[in-house]
């Protein structure tokens, strides 16, 4: 039962203690290994990079059940590191024992800031990307073991992540607007009155998690940032983004916008590389896409210009959390701002 009261900023131990809890129960990791798209991408990368991999020394960090540390082993690992925090790492080790891995396959408990590895190793690999990419923020331990665990010109998988916006209209959301102007005539009870509040509940500052249909997506979606995970630092992950700009498809009412991510892993035996979308114009994922509703719709037509900038960066309740920043013009009309976050456990309910 939640409690009345002000939203208090939790300290870093405490966020980190509630983040990795979450990962003890066995529902997110079957949601991530039903992920076919992830888990396959995965699976594909690591297999296509087995020259760099055989014979050679990975870290695993954040391995969860073990299975990206398994595949590295398949393709050939001289030794895994499977770094994981939470207590799934006991399950982990029943795993790779009935995989008969154990030789190869080693799962350390604890953070990747805290543990010590016996020596250095060629290759990292991790799953560590969250709602709208940075949701989380595990990417701060993935560049830490770089800086300290990885061999010089080792192999980061994957090794790029792009970020994407576009504008949409959501046509959930004004269905369920026009719903109480609609209760009448269901009913014989007026409560068009509702709308207002109700207007003030859906386009409210959440970044909401759902999946959006291609053909709710207004134009081509323009991509406003880049990290390297071989040289990005920690200190530039305090504000990730970009500017934007793109031209709507046609005509129709503008009540959102569409986040989503990429990741790209190297393929030394083709010309371009594996690449990891969550994209709407792709097959779902469970990261599906942030929606951020803006509060005052605009309508666009053919070629209309939709321009702006976004700015991601920690929350300041949680370290682990993101917000993203939008500042956004639509055709003619006025400039508009809005910042979003995720709800989470940050809230009293959880103190």
């Amino acid at each position: 039962m939640s409690r009345a009261g002000k939203k208090r900023k939790l300290d870093k131990s405490r966020q980190d203690r509630l983040y990795f809890d979450s990962y003890s129960d066995v529902t997110i990791h079957e949601e991530m290994l039903a992920d076919h798209v992830r888990t396959n991408a995965y699976r594909t990368a690591i297999f296509r990079n087995s020259d760099s991999i055989r014979g050679k020394v990975v870290l695993d960090v954040g391995a969860g059940t073990g299975v990206l540390s398994i595949f590295c082993a398949q393709a050939g690992a001289r030794k895994v590191f499977a770094v994981e925090a939470c207590s799934i790492a006991e399950q982990a080790e029943k795993i790779v024992k009935q995989n008969k891995m154990e030789d190869r396959v080693e799962v350390i408990r604890g953070t990747v800031e805290t543990v010590e590895l016996p020596e250095q190793v060629d290759v990292i690999v991790s799953e560590w990307m969250g709602y709208a990419l940075l949701h989380e923020s595990m990417l701060n331990s993935v560049l830490y073991a770089r800086d300290r665990w990885l061999k010089p010109g080792g192999l980061i998988l994957p090794n790029r992540a792009e970020l994407f916006i576009a504008p949409v209209s959501d046509p959930v959301v004004e269905d369920r607007l026009y719903f109480w102007y609609n209760v009448k005539d269901q009913y014989g009870v007026d409560m068009s009155c509702m709308a207002d509040f109700a207007q003030k509940c859906v386009r409210n500052s959440d970044i909401a998690v759902n999946t959006v249909a291609g053909e709710d997506v207004l134009s081509h979606p323009a991509r406003f940032a880049e990290l390297d995970l071989r040289s990005v630092t920690v200190e530039e992950l305090r504000s990730v983004g970009g500017a934007f700009r793109c031209e709507s498809f046609g005509s129709a009412a503008v009540n959102a916008f569409c986040v989503y991510f990429t990741v790209s892993f190297p393929c030394p035996d083709g010309p371009h590389a594996l690449v990891l979308s969550t994209s709407p114009f792709q097959p779902e994922t469970h990261w599906k896409q942030a929606v951020l509703y803006v509060d005052r719709p605009e309508e666009v037509v053919q070629d209309t210009p939709v321009s702006g900038e976004v700015r991601m960066y920690p929350s300041e309740d949680s370290a682990r959390h993101v917000c993203v920043h939008v500042d956004f013009s639509i055709g003619n009309h006025k400039r508009q701002s809005k910042t979003f976050s995720i709800p989470d456990w940050t809230s009293d309910a959880h103190i």
